[in-house]
């Protein structure tokens, strides 16, 4: 069984972007989150430190989406998706997207959105710190 931790709607302002001008000037984005993991010892025990605190989990991808600037929204979700793994061992799967409603594509369009998925069962390839082997669920 996995119970899941959602965080929606984090807004940031931030410059990534491939064009000079979203550097200069910047433009909002917002993050969701999906933490997948096991927080039954946690509700039981009505402890903290047995599950994710979650505004640790939005701290970090602010952090993130307010830091070094990237010219690709996938590498800033990939980042948070990472960073979290490595973070949070409770966690068994994240995922992350990361909107980009201003996104200067030449049309009227409402989002762009990119959404990066990071679990356990790969962690052996991808080096998460912490990454006991835990089956995805």
């Amino acid at each position: 069984m996995a119970d899941r931790i959602q965080l929606t709607g984090i807004r940031v302002h931030a410059g990534h972007g491939v064009l000079p001008h979203e550097a200069e000037y910047g433009q909002p984005f917002i993050v969701d989150i999906t933490a997948w993991l096991d927080f039954a010892d946690a509700a039981r025990d009505d402890d903290l430190a047995q599950t994710v605190n979650y505004a640790e989990l939005a701290q970090l991808a602010a952090d993130t989406v307010s830091g070094t600037r990237r010219q690709l929204v996938e590498t800033v979700a990939t980042e948070i998706a990472e960073q979290a793994m490595a973070a949070f061992a409770q966690v068994h799967a994240v995922e992350v997207t990361v909107h980009k409603p201003h996104a200067p594509v030449g049309l009227v369009l409402d989002d762009v959105a990119v959404t990066a998925r990071r679990s356990r069962k790969h962690a052996a390839t991808a080096g998460y710190a912490g990454s006991a082997a835990a089956p995805e669920k």
